[in-house]
């Protein structure tokens, strides 16, 4: 079967999670299908066609230079036999092949635009635009892939003239393989960490979504003995970026042993870090499964995360890690888990252990691939 994947992230451009599902993914198809990658970048290579945004187009609204990316995939992925978009960014790339050529599209949610208000803030009007895109396709598209259980919930319920038959659930994967513990300490000793002091760790996008603001409220009540280090870039606007600037200065100002990393590290650091984090936290205010769950339990560490979205669906409560409720009480809520993590090492290691024995038998990349080109097979047939 001839598949066009089509994506805005893809190696070395990854900086959130559905980069990371694309990846992987990708990789693990290779074997199954006859596949071409489509994504934002400069250059061709085996297998993988770069486009970039119309260069008439420099300086105008994000939306608008997206569609035009979306125009030059479509054209591009004339000979498919099936298209399979993620993110709205590519979404439309996907619809646009479907009446062209068509060929069935198959579309995964990671997030979705009507959930995501605070993209506003960053789109301006393109906002608008972005979820007109996002609606077109997925109230069209012959499948939709949802990460988690509670993502399909969320689709029905944003796009309710979709026929939930058509919505399918395909959990996100982890490569245990890769994502494993490492004990080396280089990447610690780059950092500054003090390697006799427990460290709390965050890993993601400065984002309203990604919950950083209640993180650096949350912190300045943990045990003081405990180091934070957030791995936190790619802000959304400036407007995030200076409140998290204020808060860290404030933070900094309060307690010490707190690093913040701005730049995307390379993964053998990521693992190392969160190898050796005592507790790893993830703050999101919404999140369909987070990736980064995943590569935190991977690698042996008990996680503390907001009881949202479908994060529930990776973090078993009390035996993973500790699930906190985004309600009015979230940031005292995330204070106190964090301090009952780290106040119980030896429940904390055993947190850990289960979350690699969960990771390793639920959520392998092969078993992911296997079960989308399973729904491939399928909507070709149906076509």
């Amino acid at each position: 079967m001839r598949v066009g994947l089509l994506t805005r992230e893809y190696p070395p451009d990854v900086y959130g999670g559905a980069g990371v599902h694309v990846e992987f993914l990708a990789r693990e198809l290779r074997s199954l299908v006859d596949l071409d990658v489509h994504c934002w970048g400069e250059g061709r290579t085996e297998g993988v066609v770069r486009h970039r945004p119309w260069s008439a187009l420099d300086g105008a609204n994000d939306a608008l230079r997206t569609f035009s990316v979306d125009l030059s995939v479509a054209a591009a992925v004339e000979g498919r036999e099936l298209v399979h978009s993620h993110t709205w960014y590519a979404n439309l790339a996907g619809h646009f092949a479907k009446l062209l050529y068509g060929i069935p599209h198959v579309m995964t949610a990671h997030s979705l635009e009507p959930l995501r208000p605070w993209k506003a803030e960053q789109l301006g009007g393109g906002y608008e635009l972005s979820g007109w895109a996002e609606r077109t396709a997925i109230e069209a598209a012959d499948a939709v892939v949802a990460v988690s259980g509670a993502m399909r919930e969320d689709i029905l319920a944003c796009y309710p003239a979709l026929d939930p038959g058509r919505v399918h659930v395909v959990h996100n994967g982890i490569d245990t393989t890769l994502y494993r513990p490492d004990h080396d300490t280089d990447a610690l000793t780059r950092v500054g960490l003090d390697p006799n002091r427990p460290y709390v760790l965050f890993v993601g996008r400065i984002t309203r979504q990604k919950g950083v603001p209640h993180l650096l409220r949350a912190v300045r009540d943990v045990d003081p003995a405990a180091q934070v280090v957030l791995c936190a870039g790619a802000p959304d606007t400036p407007e995030i970026d200076r409140e998290f600037r204020d808060l860290f200065e404030e933070l900094s100002r309060v307690r010490d042993g707190v690093y913040w990393i701005p730049r995307m590290l390379p993964r053998a650091e990521v693992i190392q870090l969160l190898t050796h984090a005592a507790v790893f936290v993830c703050p999101s205010v919404y999140e369909p499964l987070g990736i980064v769950n995943l590569e935190a339990m991977a690698c042996g560490t008990p996680v503390v995360a907001s009881r949202v979205g479908g994060i529930p669906e990776v973090v078993e409560d009390g035996v993973t890690g500790v699930l906190v409720s985004a309600d009015e009480d979230f940031e005292s809520g995330l204070t106190e888990a964090l301090d009952a993590v780290l106040g119980d090492p030896d429940k904390a290691r055993r947190m850990g252990e289960a979350g690699r024995e969960r990771a390793v038998r639920e959520f392998g990349w092969d078993a992911v691939a296997r079960r989308t080109v399973g729904l491939y097979e399928e909507i070709v047939k149906q076509a």
